[in-house]
């Protein structure tokens, strides 16, 4: 019994030794979306203030399809050593409910590593759109019925989930016009294809600041302070009361990782997120890091439990499915 304890406990040592020089090879962050939308933005972001603290190469690999949901399996399936990983929006939790069969079991086949912020989203029209405001907007909405185009960036992108909300409560009939992802969405809003959309502050502040697009509302219960949103009204005062949704992101690996990698990455993810380049990035964007004990991977779980069953039946109720 004394050998056994100590052949595994020998062996213990030096698995801990080998995980202790992790990374030894870049570090691949997938990014299930599409390059250039806001996701991988903030996936780029974060990859640059980790590579110092985690000590090794982050590469950054889109693999957009299927809501999301392609990157994610890709993760859930990929050898549990640290060097794949998910950068993944609220569709980790809005997934369960708009797929009826998922390759991967959310809560189980993860580990989960800690947020890395929170969105707010805007409500933007293209630039020719006769409305100048929100009041103008709903009256343009009513006196346009069956004619107005909702644009997203496809099943289960954050631009989707907003627009879902926001059909059921502002009781509006519109059209809703996926696309396979964010850029070519906010291209049609940019050329007057498309008429409104609702996406994240990390794709739409340059273009409202630019004033290439009319900009309405943001979606928190507070107005936001960034240079380019601030005098945006909130939709809650604007009337939708009680309308509030961020998107957020967070960090996980495959279920199984080594304990001790799990801890560096998370150690190094808290560093990062204190980056000052990093946090400055965000909040030009209007993004607001995470700096409470959903960092943690506990929390961040808890948290992640509690987004689904907040959406669950909002999709549901909305019916809209994909196969």
């Amino acid at each position: 019994m004394m050998k056994k304890f100590l052949i595994g406990g020998a062996l213990a040592a030096v698995s801990a030794a080998v995980f202790a020089q992790y990374p030894t090879r870049p570090v691949t962050i997938i990014v299930p979306f599409t390059a250039g939308g806001p996701t991988d933005k903030v996936a780029r972001d974060l990859a640059e203030a980790l590579r110092k603290p985690l000590g090794g190469t982050i590469i950054i690999e889109n693999v957009g399809g299927a809501g999301g949901t392609l990157g994610a399996a890709k993760v859930a399936k990929a050898a549990p050593d640290g060097y794949t990983l998910l950068l993944h929006h609220i569709g980790m939790a809005t997934s369960p409910a708009l797929y009826r069969s998922l390759p991967y079991k959310t809560m189980e086949d993860f580990e989960y590593l800690g947020l890395v912020n929170e969105v707010p989203m805007t409500l933007i029209g293209r630039p020719t759109l006769p409305a100048n405001n929100y009041a103008e907007l709903v009256k343009w909405l009513e006196s346009n019925k069956g004619k107005v185009n909702l644009a997203n960036a496809g099943l289960g992108a954050a631009s989707h989930l907003c627009g879902l909300l926001l059909q059921s409560t502002m009781k509006s009939d519109m059209t809703t016009v996926p696309y396979k992802g964010t850029a070519p969405a906010m291209n049609d809003i940019l050329g007057g294809q498309v008429d409104i959309m609702c996406d994240q502050t990390t794709n739409t502040s340059g273009q409202i600041e630019a004033g290439k697009v009319k900009a309405f509302a943001v979606t928190t219960t507070q107005r936001l302070t960034t240079p380019a949103l601030s005098k945006l009204p909130t939709l809650d005062e604007s009337g939708l009361k009680g309308f509030n949704v961020t998107i957020w992101h967070g960090l996980y690996a495959p279920k199984g990782t080594p304990a001790a990698v799990l801890e560096k990455v998370n150690a190094s993810l808290r560093t990062a997120l204190k980056d000052a380049d990093f946090v400055k990035r965000q909040e030009a964007l209007g993004a607001v890091v995470v700096t409470d004990s959903r960092v943690g991977s506990a929390e961040h779980k808890k948290f992640v439990q509690a987004e689904i069953d907040k959406w669950t039946p909002v999709i549901k109720a909305a019916g809209q499915y994909a196969d």
